[in-house]
């Protein structure tokens, strides 16, 4: 029997569509898992970026009454799509040092529930966080180059550290695990007063 270029037989294309139903899962597992760190990666990028601009939002305001205020409002605007504020389970301004870690317990932590309302003389502004922890006043900062007295021998530098529960976008990635947490924090020097 002769066989003519380019015909198949049946047991080849039965060949062929086994291999399809090997290759097929794990092709779909590679695309799902890219998809799920493309995800991942997207959000610790941004809860980075926001920390970053609460920090440095954080330093400008000094002991200014409110800056805490400022600093929750500025990184529920700064989180963005597909990161979404409401995955934000905590946010920690704390003094810090040099090297960005936190000095003993001076941190004020604000958990995501109820409403903090802060009051200006321009109007007042409204966050979905509660101060849980206040062991860092914004009256008690340093921005005196020279000291403050006490510990504060200089300039504080000031961090703030956003705690994020991720959640996977598709099923497959509920299977490896529920949710990530993870944290970013900055510090950075506070803007000095002469």
């Amino acid at each position: 029997m002769v066989r003519r270029r380019g015909s198949t037989t049946s047991s080849e294309r039965g060949q062929a569509l086994v291999e399809f139903a090997l290759v097929l899962p794990v092709f779909l597992l590679l695309v799902f898992g890219i998809v799920e760190f493309g995800f991942l990666y997207n959000a610790a990028v941004s809860v980075n970026f926001a920390s970053r601009v609460a920090a440095l939002l954080a330093a400008e305001g000094g002991r200014t009454e409110g800056t805490d205020c400022m600093v929750l409002r500025a990184i529920e605007s700064d989180m963005a799509t597909p990161a979404t504020p409401t995955r934000i389970s905590q946010v920690e301004i704390y003094w810090s040092d040099a090297n960005g870690d936190q000095i003993a317990s001076n941190v004020n932590v604000y958990t995501r529930t109820g409403s903090l309302t802060c009051a200006y003389a321009s109007g007042s502004i409204t966050v979905p966080y509660t101060l849980s922890t206040e062991r860092y006043p914004e009256t008690e900062r340093c921005d005196v180059i020279a000291g403050c007295g006490g510990l504060h021998t200089t300039v504080d530098d000031v961090g703030v550290r956003i705690t994020y529960v991720h959640q996977w976008v598709t099923q497959f990635g509920q299977v490896i695990a529920g949710s990530i947490t993870f944290q970013r924090s900055t510090a950075v020097r506070m803007e000095p007063t002469l």
